[in-house]
C-alpha cells in the first residue's frame, strides 16, 4: 500500500492536490475537453492563515470545490470566452420575427456595450455587483434615464439567461428588480382629467391655426387607438354602416424615414373599436376635408390613408407628438392655470381612465384597448382619487 502524499503540516493531501517546495499549493484536474489545467493557493484549507505579504485568495480546496461543481453542472469553460456584446449579438441574431423598433433597440444596446469597458468583459467574469455597478454609473456619470436603462436591462438579463440555459454560466448577474438599484426617475404620463380634455378640445377647436387638428385629437381621445394604429388608419378601416374602426395593421416610420407596416402591438390588437356619432362626424369630416395628392402613397400593399403631410405621404407617431406640444406651448400661454404634458399616449391613457371611471366591464376595455393582459387594464381602475371613490359609493348607495 503506498503511502499517502501529505503537506509540511503533516495534512492527507487529496488525489490531485500537491504542495510546491515554496510551499504553495497546487490542484491538477482535466477539464471537460481532456486538458490538463492547474489551480494554486498559498492555502489549502479556508482556515489556514496567508502568508504573510501574500495577497489573500481562495483556499486551494476552495477553488476545487467551484472547479467540481462546474464540472457536474457541466458549465462549458470556454463558453465564458464570450464577451458582454458578443453574448448580445448572439441573443440578438436569434429574435426572428421581431418588429423593427425592437431591431432598432437592440442595436442601440450593442452600440452602447461597444462603448462600454463593461461590454468587453467575459460573461464568465461578471458577477450581480458588476451588473449592478454599472446600471448605477450608467445612470450617475452617463446621465442615462430609468427607461432607458430599463431597456437595456431589458435585453441583457434575457441574453445572460440564454447562456445560463446553454450551460456557459451558472447565475445569470442580471436577475434583480431595476428599482431596488438605480432611481426611478421616469415621469409617469398621467391621463388628464375631464374636465382638462373638455378645455382643451375647446381651445383647440376655436383655435385659428390648431382648429385643423381638432378632430383627430377628439378621435386619439375617444377611441383609445394607439397613435401607431391611429396613423395606419385607410379608408377600408371605417366600417360607419356598423359605426367600428377595423384595426388589423399599424403605421410606423423607421429613423431612416422608411415607411413600414407592421401587425398591431399584441395578436389582442387586432380588433374593432366602436365609434360614437361624434367620432364617426369627425371622420366624415376628416374623409370630406382630405386634400387629394398627386399620387396616392403606399406602404406594403396600404393605400388611402388618411392623414398625409406636406409631402403627401403618411403622417406618424412624430406629427402629433409635435402638434400637440406646440397646442400645449400655445395654451400654457395664455392660461395662468397650466395644462400638464399631452402626447398621443396619455389620449389613449384618459380614455381608458374615463371608461373605467364611467363604470366599463374590465374585460370590454381590455378588448377594445387591446391589451393582451387584463392587469394593464386593472392598472387603470386604479388611477382614481378619493373624488371618484366618493362618486361611486354615492351611485351605489343611491342606486
Amino acid at each position: 500500500m503506498s503511502e499517502k502524499r501529505r503537506d509540511n503540516r503533516n495534512r492527507i493531501l487529496r488525489e490531485g492536490e500537491y504542495q510546491r517546495t515554496d510551499g504553495r499549493y497546487r490542484y491538477r484536474y482535466i477539464d471537460e475537453d481532456g486538458k490538463e489545467k492547474n489551480v494554486y493557493s498559498w492555502r489549502l484549507d479556508k482556515n489556514d492563515p496567508t502568508p504573510r505579504d501574500k495577497k489573500r485568495e481562495l483556499s486551494l480546496r476552495e477553488k476545487e470545490k467551484q472547479i467540481q461543481a462546474d464540472l457536474f453542472d457541466h458549465i462549458v469553460t470556454r463558453g465564458g470566452n464570450y464577451t458582454v456584446v458578443e453574448l448580445v449579438e448572439k441573443y440578438t441574431s436569434l429574435k426572428t420575427g421581431v418588429g423593427h423598433n425592437t431591431k432598432a433597440g437592440y442595436k442601440t444596446v450593442i452600440n452602447i456595450l461597444n462603448k462600454e469597458a463593461f461590454g468587453k468583459q467575459r460573461i464568465d467574469k461578471i458577477r450581480l455587483s458588476d451588473a449592478k455597478a454599472w446600471l448605477i454609473k450608467l445612470q450617475q456619470v452617463d446621465g442615462r434615464g430609468y427607461s432607458s436603462i430599463h431597456s437595456i436591462r431589458g435585453v441583457l438579463r434575457p441574453a445572460f439567461q440564454m447562456a445560463v440555459d446553454d450551460d456557459l454560466i451558472r447565475k445569470n448577474p442580471f436577475g434583480f428588480e431595476l428599482a431596488s438599484v438605480i432611481v426611478n426617475d421616469s415621469v409617469t404620463r398621467e391621463a388628464i382629467t375631464r374636465k382638462q380634455e373638455r378645455e382643451l378640445l375647446k381651445f383647440i377647436k376655436d383655435d385659428k391655426h390648431f382648429c385643423r387638428y381638432y378632430d383627430a385629437i377628439y378621435i386619439l381621445f375617444n377611441t383609445g387607438l394607439r397613435i401607431s394604429e391611429f396613423c395606419g388608419l385607410t379608408f377600408s378601416d371605417l366600417e360607419f354602416d356598423q359605426k367600428r374602426i377595423k384595426v388589423d395593421h399599424q403605421l410606423q416610420r423607421t429613423s431612416q424615414m422608411k415607411y413600414v407596416i407592421g401587425a398591431p402591438k399584441t395578436e389582442s390588437g387586432i380588433r374593432y373599436v366602436p365609434m360614437s356619432e361624434e367620432v364617426v362626424a369627425c371622420f366624415r369630416r376628416i374623409i370630406a376635408n382630405r386634400k387629394t395628392p398627386k399620387v396616392e402613397p403606399m406602404v406594403e400593399g396600404y393605400a388611402g390613408f388618411l392623414f398625409l403631410d406636406k409631402n403627401d405621404m403618411p403622417m406618424v407617431a412624430l406629427h402629433w407628438e409635435k402638434y400637440l406640444e406646440h397646442i400645449i406651448q400655445k395654451y400654457n400661454k395664455i392660461y395662468r392655470i397650466q395644462m400638464p404634458k399631452v402626447t398621443p399616449h396619455v389620449c389613449r391613457h384618459t380614455f381608458c381612465s374615463n371608461m373605467a371611471k364611467s363604470g366599463m366591464n374590465p374585460k370590454t376595455l381590455q378588448y377594445i384597448m387591446g391589451h393582451a393582459d387584463i392587469s394593464v387594464t386593472l392598472n387603470t381602475y386604479t388611477h382614481v382619487n378619493f373624488d371618484d371613490a366618493k362618486e361611486e359609493v354615492y351611485r351605489i348607495a343611491n342606486s
